[in-house]
C-alpha cells in the first residue's frame, strides 16, 4: 500500500509539471534574452565600434604623418606598403613594422621630440 501510494504521488506530480506549455517556455527565455542585449550593448557593440575606428584611422595614414606605435615608440612615416610602414624615430634611424601597430597619429598637443 505504501508503495502503491508514493508511485501513484509520484505520477500525479510529476506528469503535468514538467512539461512547460507554450506561454511558460517563451517566458523561460526572456532572462536569457536579456542578458544577451545587455551584454551587446555594454561588451560587443563598443568593441566593434573601436575595431572600426582603427581601421579607419591605419587606412588614413600618410607619409609624413606622426604617429605613436603601440610599443611605444614616436615616430614619423617615411614610407608605406601594404601591411607594413617605415618610421623615421632618429635622424638616422628608421625602422619597419607592421601597419597594424599604429596606435593613434600623434596631435599638435603632443610634445615635440
Amino acid at each position: 500500500m505504501l508503495m502503491e501510494s508514493i508511485a501513484w504521488a509520484q505520477e500525479t506530480s510529476g506528469g503535468g509539471a514538467s512539461a512547460p506549455s507554450g506561454a511558460g517556455g517563451i517566458l523561460s527565455l526572456v532572462p536569457f534574452l536579456l542578458i544577451f542585449i545587455i551584454f551587446y550593448f555594454l561588451l560587443i557593440r563598443p568593441q566593434q565600434q573601436k575595431q572600426k575606428q582603427q581601421r579607419a584611422l591605419l587606412d588614413a595614414l600618410k607619409k609624413g604623418d606622426k604617429v605613436v606605435t603601440t610599443s611605444g615608440i614616436w615616430g614619423t612615416i617615411t614610407n608605406l606598403g601594404k601591411e607594413t610602414i617605415t618610421l623615421q624615430i632618429a635622424d638616422n634611424t628608421k625602422i619597419k613594422m607592421q601597419r597594424d601597430n599604429v596606435s593613434r597619429v600623434r596631435g599638435e598637443d603632443d610634445e615635440k621630440d
